[in-house]
């Protein structure tokens, strides 16, 4: 079968001493600091109802979400048992395994914490924060795939990639298919939506389309992407990303719907 070579990129971009910086630690700083800058600009324009200083103090408290909601998400959602009967390994992030779902989690509680204590508007600041998100998935996924780490399943496409840890077999590039629709697509669709002031000024409206277009990408893509080895398939043939997705969905399409009947 025709087969596109795996590009070796080492994980590790550069060591000064003991101090290795990864790749994949670099995707999650770049991937916060510009959506950092793009909140504190969806801030600043007119009719916002979210003050840019509130937007600028934020990346702190988000950053302490997505790497411990994203942690504790893996560990919990993936491999419980594993780190049941190995804790210490919990605190080696560098060598991967952060869950989405669990990082979302972190940065929804995160978020009701901080508006509390600023006496924010909770669904004006999460509406905002929605918007920026994709920009942190579309770095974390380009670094699983430097990474060499959640591939795709067995392909004869002739774009099929032959990874390092993956088999002789050539597979689907889907963390590439998940940075293009989680994190670009999903960006311009969020942006779109809230150009419409319509929209934009529904509390709500931007966190559900966010919520049904992650959950749907995230579901689509698990289509083409290899069940973790030691979860598989589960009930219905779906897999666990499957499901963890369709209670977003559901969410989304109930909060859009609720948002569009409350009285403005």
């Amino acid at each position: 079968m025709l087969a596109i070579a795996f590009p070796l990129i080492d994980p590790v971009l550069f060591e000064i001493g003991p101090v290795a910086i990864r790749w994949y630690a670099l995707a999650y700083i770049v991937g916060l600091v510009l959506g950092w800058r793009y909140l504190i600009w969806l801030a600043r324009q007119p009719g916002s109802l979210v003050k840019d200083i509130d937007a600028d103090d934020f990346l702190v408290w988000a950053t302490f979400a997505v790497i411990l909601g994203g942690r504790l998400g893996y560990v919990i959602f993936y491999k419980s048992e594993y780190y049941l009967m190995n804790p210490a390994e919990i605190l080696k992030t560098w060598q991967g395994g952060m869950s989405f779902h669990g990082g979302f989690l972190g940065v929804l509680l995160a978020t009701v914490w901080f508006t509390r204590r600023r006496k924010v508007g909770f669904w004006a600041f999460i509406d905002l924060a929605a918007v920026v998100t994709p920009i942190g998935l579309f770095f974390g996924r380009l670094a699983n795939f430097i990474n060499s780490e959640l591939w795709g399943r067995i392909t004869d496409a002739p774009w099929g990639m032959v990874f390092p840890n993956g088999g002789p077999e050539p597979r689907h590039p889907s963390q590439l298919y998940e940075a293009a629709l989680e994190g670009l697509v999903l960006l311009a669709v969020l942006h779109w939506v809230w150009r419409h002031d319509r929209w934009r000024l529904t509390p709500g409206v931007l966190s559900g389309a966010f919520l049904i277009g992650y959950g749907l990408s995230r579901t689509v893509v698990e289509f083409f992407r290899q069940p973790d080895q030691h979860l598989g398939f589960l009930v219905g043939g779906a897999t666990m990303g499957q499901w963890l997705s369709l209670p977003m969905v559901l969410a989304g399409v109930g909060l859009i719907v609720y948002a569009r009947r409350v009285p403005k």
